[in-house]
């Protein structure tokens, strides 16, 4: 069958019904399409743009070439605000997890009124930014908050929470872990769809519950440890609103975080250029930490139907 003919049978197949049906497929991925084109894809373009200029929103953008990110590597608070975000990022990261997975797992016994607990934890998670930053505020006040007066009935001096450089990290990383109940609701679906057959021969075999855990629960687990692990991280590298309410960046930038540190220099300083490169910067950053996320720990993720 040579060319000719195969484009005259597929002009044949291309029958009315088929083509209603393509043109009612691009309409309905139409609205997608758009969307990533307008609110995406152009966005990340102009700023690719500014990013090479120096442009203060009142005059017109001056291309500079590379300037802004020559600028950025001499910039000391560039590197604070890296290291700010990198250490809150190592910690608070496993932490969540770890306790997420940990709450999941005792979520999934059947006992009585386990959907009232399961209610409960989720619940802060839905809660807006915004209000739960406010609340800790209150929970972190050092003249009246809730904290302190637990320490105050136990004998222990306040500690200046969200005035102190030495404490104030620990008390967002404490705050970070108040809305582990969407990833728990994540590890909890997961737990429940590790088949129990594997269990009971684990247990047939001799395996006690370290054992099933290790061997059974783990492995299976793995593609949902990943899934959370990776949303967990880029989460943490843009965070931004609690610092933003709570401390402004203080006390001595302790916590200036890379996202606050982009939002001072472009409606603060009004430099949108240099805001735009040290955006481009963290897209980088987040990008070459996903794909190393994806090659070093992708390997470890067990999946079900692996060799089929």
């Amino acid at each position: 069958m040579n060319a000719v003919s195969s484009r005259k049978i597929y002009r044949t197949a291309r029958s009315p019904v088929a083509r209603q049906e393509a043109f009612y497929g691009y309409l309905f991925i139409a609205p997608a399409v758009l969307g990533f084109l307008i609110w995406i894809a152009g966005p990340m373009l102009v700023s690719a743009w500014l990013s090479l200029t120096e442009w203060d929103l009142l005059t017109p953008p001056v291309f500079v070439g590379l300037s802004n990110y020559q600028t950025m590597f001499q910039d000391p608070l560039f590197w604070k605000s890296l290291r700010v975000t990198a250490y809150f990022t190592l910690v608070s990261v496993p932490l969540f997890q770890a306790l997420a997975f940990a709450v999941a797992l005792l979520m999934n016994v059947k006992v009585r009124g386990i959907t009232l607990f399961r209610t409960i934890y989720y619940l802060p998670s839905i809660v807006p930014v915004v209000s739960n930053a406010l609340l800790w505020a209150w929970v972190f006040n050092s003249d009246f908050g809730l904290l302190n007066a637990g320490l105050r009935a136990l004998g222990v001096p306040k500690v200046l929470w969200l005035q102190d450089a030495n404490w104030t990290m620990p008390a967002l990383i404490t705050m970070s872990l108040w809305g582990l109940g969407g990833a728990m609701l994540i590890y909890l679906a997961g737990l429940q769809g590790v088949p129990q057959q594997l269990y009971e021969a684990a247990e047939i075999d001799g395996a006690n519950y370290w054992h099933r855990f290790r061997h059974v629960t783990i492995p299976l687990m793995s593609p949902v440890i990943f899934f959370n692990l990776l949303l967990g991280l880029i989460g943490a590298l843009q965070t931004f609103t609690q610092a933003y309410i709570i401390t402004n960046g203080g006390p001595q930038n302790a916590t200036l975080f890379y996202a606050l540190y982009i939002y001072r220099r472009a409606f603060t300083d009004f430099k949108m250029g240099y805001a735009a490169a040290l955006a481009w910067v963290l897209f980088a950053i987040v990008l070459v930490l996903s794909v190393l996320v994806f090659r070093y720990l992708g390997r470890q993720v067990h999946y079900e139907d692996e060799g089929r």
